[in-house]
């Protein structure tokens, strides 16, 4: 069964409304008809897309209740699963309006937003974010529900990390292929001089005129 906590958070009447008028409601809606399941564990599919972003949106609410969006980015990894339902990133220094801290401050309500552009995948999550101060500034964010989204609407783009890791593994796969097939060569000709001598026959063997 899946769990209902996401559809508990972002559907309102309105949303469940559009959702009877399209259609759309037993998929979505009918899961709020049970209580609420409570929060939703990570899972390896969520922690591996988790661990190999290079990026993400962030969103936080801003006390006048408006949205508030920035861009995080980093290498791979930068995003560090804790434990548990806990992950944490580096906030890097940006322009000091510090909007996201201050909102976070007021309401440590959040949203991050994954997309893996070469897979055609994105991840939805909303959490509870902290501020850690010290050396370097970090935000811990403790998730509370996440939702794998359409990957339709999706285009495709390819960094050159990617690129290069699709060339190589081509090449492996490429090297792997003609080794199998030497292999082979090598098994045939075994079975061929086991057959002609066998036969009494030798195969000539090639020589080179002068």
């Amino acid at each position: 069964m899946i769990n209902n906590h996401y559809h508990h958070l972002a559907f309102g009447p309105a949303a469940i409304e559009r959702q009877r008028a399209n259609g759309s409601y037993v998929a979505y809606g009918t899961h709020l008809e049970r209580p609420d399941d409570g929060p939703d564990q990570l899972g390896s599919r969520e922690l591996r897309m988790i661990a190999d972003a290079t990026q993400f949106y962030l969103g936080t609410v801003t006390p006048t209740g408006w949205p508030y969006l920035q861009y995080r980015s980093g290498p791979a990894g930068f995003v560090r699963h804790l434990g548990g339902n806990t992950v944490r990133f580096i906030d890097l220094p940006g322009n000091n309006q510090f909007v996201t801290l201050g909102n976070l401050t007021a309401d440590d309500r959040l949203a991050m937003f994954f997309v893996d552009y070469p897979r055609k995948q994105r991840l939805k999550v909303f959490g509870r974010g902290s501020v850690r101060e010290g050396e370097r500034r970090e935000i811990d964010v403790t998730v509370e529900a996440f939702d794998w989204n359409c990957s339709r609407s999706i285009i495709p783009r390819y960094d050159q990390q990617y690129l290069t890791d699709l060339g190589k593994a081509y090449q492996d796969k490429a090297a792997a292929k003609e080794a199998e097939l030497t292999a082979e060569i090598e098994r045939l000709h075994a079975r061929i001089d086991q057959l002609e001598q066998r036969g009494g026959r030798q195969r000539p063997s090639a020589r080179t005129d002068s």
